[in-house]
């Protein structure tokens, strides 16, 4: 094997290519990339589109019969609603958890610790938003963390770029290793010809992914040495009275400390249990670690660092909500009988009992992964099925029981007992959850189902699929410098569906054949692949509306996303160098 700098002075040539095939085979993705990043259109309006144009493309180009466009837009459909149910669970338990006053309990405890800002940031930003986004992902955490921050006094538009930049390393895996399971098992598995090269290295797919899992976490827990830093030195730099890093600077043992905290469980998660827990364990062994530690009075700043006064603040710094104010304190919901009701702020509620449903979360998805016996009977019970649809040899399946989705509307179920809750309350918990959850609906199946049929499009005749047409040609122009690449890639994929899922399932298997096509391991490619989907939730709109929605700043999407670029050069540079290292020097070798 050549050394790294022979490598990258070699490019694969440029192989002839039909120039109307990948024209039609780009469509798809373009109209995305046009609709929602150009003209700002919602993904409810964008990927129905996008999937019309697949349809076009896969009949006039790719001679697909309408049997088998049918088919592959079903097996996508059957792939989303999996996702919708894992959606729809873990919110479900986050806002029975604000219902009952639990997250209320949960903020106070972090904020007995330290008023110092930094010592926030590390606490809720880096370590309670990887554990929101390990167990409910989707955008949640920043849509939480940053009305918390707000209720502590942050400014708001400190608190949405801090809450965006924190748990990058979680994203990756999301809500219970939905990205991963969903985003690129599920896709793996119906893409007979990457089946097949899977299973001649005498692997399964799942074995397959959970390679995976552990490339893209030994990304992270390198590259985010530095990230609970970045989160501070953000808030000091641009929202601090002088303007500098150097506050941030005297919390750097702090910072290492809590990155160590998370990133050893982290690692060791994915290594040994697979891609569903590595957020999720790594968040809450890291929080408790922590915050024992700063309980007992160690790594605690001298000076505690807080925002200038108020008055000196710039305008746009604060919206509709003032920086103290506890957002969740002004919420009213809409109750089943068309009401209102305020969510309950109970703070004579124990710590332990805030946390209870969320530790018995954690057991659960435990416990049914490892506990065979329990495994087989979740999988094998009250699955929708649909093999060989339409005679295409496509196949959907939906597991209601095994996806964690069950897990979590159970332990919603149980916490309205657990805490003590009215049903007022309890309606109230399921009426936002479908408020929220609707849109995304028709967003994931038409989003998934367009990937399906560019992917099944080699099917119908000698071509190959839309998505390997591409990612030959993109492999063959970078040459053997794509792996820099290949997160870049994840982290347009992000950008543009605001899902580091989606993202996977746009463009895992492009990573998959780039990767084959360069001769280079195929799973460092897709790792990175899933750590780029991460980096580009930075920056996807959905993501950063979201954020500013909440503590009242809508329209400043422009302010956040250029901050949060600085964060995501560093991160995407990082990754790109660590994963050519990867390629060629560390496991050149591999599959």
């Amino acid at each position: 094997m050549a050394d790294l700098t022979s490598v990258l002075t070699t490019m694969v040539p440029l192989q002839t290519t039909d120039v109307s095939l990948v024209v039609m085979a780009v469509l798809p993705l373009v109209a995305i990339a046009v609709l929602m990043v150009g003209l700002y259109q919602p993904a409810t309006i964008t990927m129905p589109i996008a999937w019309l144009l697949a349809i076009a493309v896969g009949f006039i180009g790719w001679n697909m019969s309408p049997e088998l466009i049918a088919a592959a837009s079903i097996a996508g459909v059957f792939t989303a609603t999996e996702i919708l149910w894992i959606v729809f669970g873990a919110i479900l338990l986050l806002f029975t958890l604000k219902q009952s006053g639990a997250f209320d309990v949960i903020n106070a405890g972090f904020s007995s610790i330290s008023d110092d800002r930094r010592v926030q940031v590390v606490l809720l930003v880096f370590l309670m938003g990887s554990f929101i986004e390990g167990a409910a992902g989707f955008g949640t955490p920043a849509a939480i963390v940053g009305p918390l921050l707000v209720g502590l006094g942050f400014p708001p538009m400190a608190a949405v770029v801090v809450a965006l930049t924190g748990n990058i390393m979680a994203i990756t895996f999301g809500a219970v290793g939905t990205p991963l399971i969903i985003g690129l098992e599920e896709v793996f598995v119906q893409n007979q010809q990457i089946n097949e090269l899977i299973q001649a290295q005498g692997l399964t797919v799942t074995e397959y992914v959970a390679d995976i899992a552990v490339w893209a976490a030994s990304i992270h827990a390198i590259v985010g040495i530095i990230l609970p830093f970045i989160g501070v030195a953000m808030m000091t730099r641009f929202f601090g009275e002088q303007r500098s890093i150097r506050p941030a600077l005297e919390v750097l043992p702090l910072t290492l400390y809590a990155w160590a905290s998370f990133a050893i469980p982290y690692w060791l998660t994915a290594y040994f249990l697979g891609p569903t827990f590595p957020g999720l364990l790594g968040a809450m062994i890291g929080l408790f670690i922590t915050a024992a530690t700063l309980r007992a009075g160690y790594l605690l700043p001298d000076d505690e660092w807080d925002f200038g006064p108020r008055e000196t603040w710039p305008s746009h710094w604060v919206g509709d909500i003032e920086p103290g104010e506890s957002v969740s304190d002004e919420e009213t919901t809409v109750a089943a009988d068309g009401g209102t009701v305020a969510a309950r702020h109970d703070h004579d509620m124990s710590l332990g009992m805030a946390w209870a449903p969320y530790i018995l979360t954690a057991a659960l998805l435990v416990v049914t992964r490892i506990w065979s016996p329990l495994q087989d009977f979740l999988q094998q019970n009250l699955v929708l099925a649909w093999n060989d649809i339409f005679g295409t040899g496509l196949s959907g399946a939906f597991a209601t029981l095994y996806l964690p989705g069950a897990i979590f509307v159970f332990v919603g179920i149980l916490t309205y007992f657990l805490h003590g809750m009215d049903t007022s309350e309890f309606s109230a918990a399921w009426k936002e959850t479908g408020q929220k959850i609707l849109p995304a609906v028709i967003a994931l199946w038409f989003a998934v189902a367009t990937v399906q049929v560019m992917i099944n499009s080699g099917q119908a005749g000698d071509l190959d699929s839309m998505l390997v047409i591409l990612s030959d040609l993109t492999a063959n122009i970078a040459g053997s410098i794509y792996p820099f690449f290949a997160s870049l890639v994840g982290a347009f994929g992000a950008f543009i569906a605001g899902s580091n899922t989606v993202s996977d399932i746009l463009f895992g298997t492009f990573q998959f054949n780039a990767a084959q096509n360069l001769g280079v391991p195929t799973a460092v490619i897709v790792g990175a692949q899933a750590v780029g989907g991460a980096i580009g939730n930075l920056v996807a709109i959905h993501n950063v509306v979201a954020a500013l929605a909440v503590v009242g700043l809508v329209g400043e999407e422009g302010r956040v996303i250029r901050l949060e670029l600085i964060p995501l050069a560093y991160y995407a540079t990082a990754t790109g160098i660590l994963t050519l290292i990867f390629a060629y020097v560390v496991a050149p070798a591999a599959f």
